[in-house]
């Protein structure tokens, strides 16, 4: 299994979506992810991390609330933002780094 950090230190974008199981918004998101992966399947990489599973993870990138997105590019970030967004909006703001 890969590391996270392996994980994010991806050619392609990585999105990050820190979520947990009993956060409304959280759902709320989740399809719009489903929606914005199909969309940019070709150019990004969308990972889940579920907060309460892996906090180490969800510490080390100062998340504080959830749900919150971060991009990398190549192990570095490049756009974070908390709370539901949708599609439109969150196309537009990943389409500026795909």
């Amino acid at each position: 299994m890969s590391s996270f950090k392996e994980l994010i230190n991806s050619d392609k974008p990585v999105l990050v979506d820190f979520h947990a199981t009993w956060c409304g918004p959280c759902k709320q998101l989740s399809p719009v992810i489903e929606k914005v992966a199909s969309k940019f399947s070709e150019r990004l990489k969308i990972i889940k991390v579920d907060v309460d599973k892996n906090a180490s993870a969800a510490q080390a990138y100062q998340v504080k609330g959830v749900p919150t997105m971060i991009l990398f590019k190549q192990g570095k970030i490049v756009w974070r933002g908390s709370g539901y967004m949708d599609e439109g909006k969150l196309s537009k703001t990943l389409q500026a780094f795909v």
